[in-house]
């Protein structure tokens, strides 16, 4: 993890006897707005909206200071008194250029994965500024490189100017055919023909019926019957099943992109290595999950008990998805800790945390030192914060919720985005050290989550 030097100033050290402000420009119900805007290309019964994954990356932000008498200990790496979650607390931040989303989309009887890639047209993006140096502002389209896991785009694609937006806007689906207009309705039809939704089931992969339907239920169920008749245990993996699904469910998704003008005379391309987004979100629960299947006779137990593990260290779960991930393998349960963590691995009678480490360090566990249970009414949010230390785990017990997670930091294989997607009852997220995190209920009901987390 990297902390930007240039960042740290931003942070706002809070003065004595002040608190911070959360009522104006809280970046929650900042995060919420932007959200509400974004825009779809077809009609909205053409989407499913729980599978609903953005992207939103941001250019910087700025984080409370910590209390008196710590008010001027702007730096993370310096921040150690535990007990104070104020200089946890976002105050500002900066939204990029571009923000993206995916999800499932259907086109009777057909149903799978979309890739959206929206670019503002703003004359002070750096494409625009750039285009406007070199003489030839931008017109009516613009153009992308596009990478979607290991399938890129063989010339910069069209992406054209919508007007209700005003955003170059494109939306991919991983249709197979050639006659998508005519399974779509007015809205769909008008998108296809200005460029805005193309077809393209090389460079985005999937349908839904990979993980999720009759045949997923029917292989689950033919497990099943196997291990009543033989105690053979045979669980369904999802790990290692349709490895470059856009929308998959337990592995990161890598999106690498490249913006330029319709002459292709000037880029923006993160000077020239690419802008690279990880839809990485560690988003588990009913539908979500590594394996399913049954166990016999529980520990000694009677009857069958149906499972579904989401995380773990146990049965070789993170060797498979070593295995598939190569390189890009990142422990799920465990963590690497900097010179400026704090070890999970002791108690001394001061904080639940155990000594800094003296060089790089990895944690394959997760230590819980607390619990908590909440009730959050109608437009209710938990704040986007950080911990510099711990992890933790929202569970959502019952109703609906929106869920955001990004990076306060910066990781050497991705750009700093928040990635917002919404919860229902039995999903779970979890939030790694360096990462952001709010859950905000959008609905008109009570919402009920449990949380626990450990190292902070």
């Amino acid at each position: 993890m990297q902390i930007f030097e240039a960042e740290i100033r931003n942070n706002i050290a809070v003065s004595p006897g002040q608190g911070p402000d959360y009522q104006e420009r809280n970046p929650i119900l900042r995060m919420m707005e932007v959200w509400a805007k974004a825009e779809l290309a077809a009609d909205r019964e053409h989407y499913d909206a729980g599978s609903l994954d953005f992207l939103f990356p941001f250019k910087d932000l700025a984080l409370y200071g910590p209390r008196p008498p710590n008010s001027g200990v702007l730096d993370p790496r310096q921040q150690d008194e535990k007990q104070d979650f104020q200089k946890q607390n976002v105050a500002d931040f900066n939204l990029e250029d571009c923000w993206l989303a995916r999800g499932y989309a259907s086109a009777d009887p057909w149903e799978g994965s979309f890739l959206k890639l929206s670019y503002s047209a703003s004359p002070f993006t750096r494409l625009a500024t750039k285009a406007a140096e070199a003489g030839s502002p931008l017109g009516s389209t613009i153009r992308a490189w596009i990478k979607v896991g290991a399938n890129a785009t063989s010339f910069p694609v069209l992406v054209p100017y919508n007007t209700r937006t005003d955003r170059y806007e494109i939306e991919i689906w991983a249709y197979p055919g050639r006659d998508l207009s005519g399974r779509l309705g007015d809205k769909g039809r008008a998108a296809i023909e200005a460029g805005a939704i193309v077809a393209d089931a090389f460079l985005v992969r999937g349908e839904r019926s990979a993980f999720h339907g009759p045949a997923v239920s029917g292989e689950r169920d033919q497990a099943n019957r196997a291990i009543a008749q033989t105690n053979d245990p045979s669980p369904v993996d999802m790990i290692q099943r349709a490895t470059d699904h856009t929308l998959h469910p337990v592995l990161p998704v890598t999106v690498e992109v490249a913006w330029a003008n319709d002459s292709l005379q000037v880029w923006d391309n993160n000077g020239g290595a690419n802008y690279t987004y990880k839809f990485n979100m560690l988003f588990r629960g009913w539908r979500n999950y590594l394996q399913v299947g049954q166990s016999r006779h529980p520990h000694g137990g009677v009857g069958f008990l149906e499972y579904r593990n989401l995380l773990s260290n146990y049965f070789s779960l993170e060797d498979r998805r070593k295995s598939v991930l190569g390189d890009r393998w990142e422990p799920e349960l465990g963590r690497e800790l900097n010179s400026w963590n704090f070890g999970a691995d002791a108690w001394n009678g001061q904080q639940a945390a155990g000594p800094k480490p003296a060089g790089p360090k990895l944690e394959r566990f997760m230590a819980v030192d607390y619990m908590d249970l909440h009730l959050l009414n109608s437009r209710c949010g938990i704040g986007i914060h950080r911990h510099r230390d711990n992890q933790e785990v929202f569970l959502l017990m019952e109703g609906s919720a929106l869920m955001l997670v990004g990076d306060w930091c910066k990781f050497p294989d991705r750009e700093r985005a928040f990635e917002l997607r919404q919860m229902e009852a039995g999903d779970l997220a979890v939030c790694k050290t360096g990462q952001l995190h709010a859950l905000y209920n959008h609905t008109d009901e009570q919402i009920k989550l449990f949380m626990f987390g450990g190292y902070d």
